[in-house]
């Protein structure tokens, strides 16, 4: 017997379940729990989360049966930047030491290393570079990372040129827009499955504007606690997510995002008591309005995200019944042109019926959404799909089945 099974047992028996009722509670034949508790068959997380709320047992089988998470080396900080793009969509960028540059790399790049006069810019220039990031952002909720990272790149990369040739008091403006779309490549990275890259352009972002906003550091923290809430870590996302809290000057916008962070890392967790204190924290802070002329730090796509964010943890509790009802009545309050939220919240509705055993409807729920999966292409939310494929191969006989399927296994390369 594995250490799961055993645990599962005794706690299945200090509650008094029986295994007929633990299986019927959750969705499971008697026969599947059973093997699960002998070791003979692994235990999903659904499941492990599902057993958790049942039994009352706080998070620990979820704890028992996540893997240890995966932890994500920065790169080291390099100097000149290079952005190649193929024929074929394909986007590499690196950074290279400058003496590597200069000894013989820059002969490869050609005219790219020349540079022009310095270029000043009045007010009407800058509205029109703030204008292209708001396009970026746009661009970035409806298509895939590959496509909108390389144009945010070269638009970071003339801001901060920009920063160093003009004057005061244009100097701080471009050099916040550079933090904030900095920032921005930070998540379209992480989106794009490069963990490491996300990290980087977030810390460069906190790096831009240290002398003119140093409440970017508090965001910097919520976008750590993020990019570990993804790997499935709930103890590093809550301490993170706590650090990002901890200035109040910070602002109502900065310490919501990294409160609701902090909730989704004590709903993965299996701390129900953790995670209400800290979403009502999170939808008090964020209903407050705060005047400002600066690009929207976060997402910003969806009316309602509390309540979304509600209906995703409620599937981290073992809770998937109440996920499927909320993300229902949710879903179809999000934007249309908002694809990027649409397949994430659709794909965690079509996971939580499943895990109803509501198996047409999970079917039909994911149906909606594929087309906005594969055009966002997200390397996060395709964790989620990952998961629904799995547990949809429980039905994997039934016709809705096998037909979502043929269409969904494409879109988890």
């Amino acid at each position: 017997m594995t250490e799961f099974g055993t645990l599962l047992r005794t706690f299945r028996l200090a509650a008094g379940m029986s295994l007929a009722e633990l299986a019927r509670q959750t969705n499971y034949s008697k026969g599947q729990v059973s093997k699960i508790e002998n070791g003979r068959a692994k235990p999903a997380l659904g499941f492990a989360r599902q057993c958790d709320d049942k039994l009352g047992t706080g998070g620990a089988l979820v704890a028992a049966v996540r893997a240890e998470p995966r932890r994500v080396e920065a790169p080291p900080p390099e100097d000149v930047w290079v952005l190649e793009l193929d024929e074929d969509g394909t986007l590499r960028y690196a950074e290279l030491p400058r003496r590597q540059v200069l000894a013989g790399a820059g002969a490869l790049l050609g005219y790219a290393m020349t540079r022009s006069a310095k270029p000043a810019i009045d007010d009407g220039t800058f509205a029109v570079l703030r204008a292209s990031f708001d396009q970026h952002r746009a661009l970035g909720t409806m298509a895939s990372p590959s496509l909108v990272l390389a144009g945010v790149i070269a638009h970071l990369h003339t801001l901060r040129t920009l920063a160093l040739d003009n004057p005061e008091p244009m100097r701080s403006e471009l050099v916040l827009l550079a933090a904030r779309v900095a920032e921005y490549a930070g998540w379209m990275s992480q989106e794009a499955g490069r963990e490491a890259e996300a990290l980087r352009w977030t810390d460069r972002a906190v790096g831009y504007a240290a002398d003119h906003d140093p409440h970017l550091a508090s965001f910097a923290w919520f976008r750590h606690a993020e990019v570990a809430l993804y790997r499935h870590d709930p103890a590093r996302t809550i301490e993170l997510a706590r650090r990002a809290q901890q200035n109040p000057a910070a602002g109502p916008r900065i310490l919501g995002l990294a409160a609701r962070c902090e909730a989704q890392g004590h709903a993965l967790a299996g701390d129900v008591r953790g995670y209400e204190v800290a979403l009502d924290r999170a939808a008090e802070l964020l209903s407050t309005h705060q005047q400002t002329e600066a690009p929207v730090l976060g997402p910003a796509s969806v009316p309602d995200d509390i309540a979304l964010v509600r209906g995703w943890a409620l599937h981290d509790l073992g809770r998937p019944r109440e996920a499927a009802e909320l993300l229902d009545r949710q879903l179809p309050v999000i934007p249309v042109t908002a694809r990027r939220a649409r397949a994430r919240f659709g794909v965690r509705r079509a996971l939580a019926h499943a895990l109803t055993s509501e198996i047409d409807q999970a079917c039909l729920a994911a149906r909606e959404v594929l087309a906005d999966v594969a055009l966002v292409d997200s390397a996060t939310i395709r964790v989620d799909l990952r998961e629904l494929n799995r547990t949809l191969n429980r039905w994997h006989t039934h016709r809705a089945v096998s037909e979502l399927q043929g269409e969904l296994v494409p879109l988890l390369r």
